[in-house]
């Protein structure tokens, strides 16, 4: 198992009138802590993208709504990977606040898709390679 974190504020854009978080942003969050994860293992999404000639798509997210993230709070969003990815990928994700608090937890599946016929492809060796040693925390 390896997980990710990466801790940023509430911006005051991201809320509604009562300072609340709107929904929609927990899967940006969710997002923001998988992107930071490949920057993180030195192959970023674009770089995938470019080199690999693989687009990586959503194939599912499932968020469940615990507790409200507020203006103010600092949060924590995490990608969790347990097992080194084939035909999909599946990242379990958090939110949490600064005392610790899970605002939103869930998972996203990613699948891979060849760029020139948009069939769905297994996912590159190299991005396995990188899971895997991140996963034996060798990353």
């Amino acid at each position: 198992m390896a997980i990710f974190k990466t801790t940023f504020p509430v911006r005051y854009y991201e809320t509604d009138l009562m300072a609340v978080v709107h929904h929609s942003n927990y899967i940006r969050y969710f997002e923001l802590a998988r992107d930071e994860m490949m920057v993180h293992l030195g192959y970023p999404i674009e770089k995938c993208e470019k080199d690999l000639n693989v687009y990586v798509v959503i194939v599912s997210v499932d968020c469940h709504f615990r507790y409200p993230a507020r203006m103010g709070d600092i949060l924590t969003a995490t990608a969790e990977v347990t097992k080194v990815p084939m035909a999909k990928m599946l990242i379990k994700q958090s939110v949490v606040n600064q005392d610790g608090v899970v605002c939103a937890e869930g998972q996203v599946t990613l699948g891979f898709l060849d760029k020139t016929s948009f069939t769905p492809v297994r996912c590159p060796e190299v991005v396995c390679d990188l899971f895997e040693k991140f996963i034996n925390n060798n990353l």
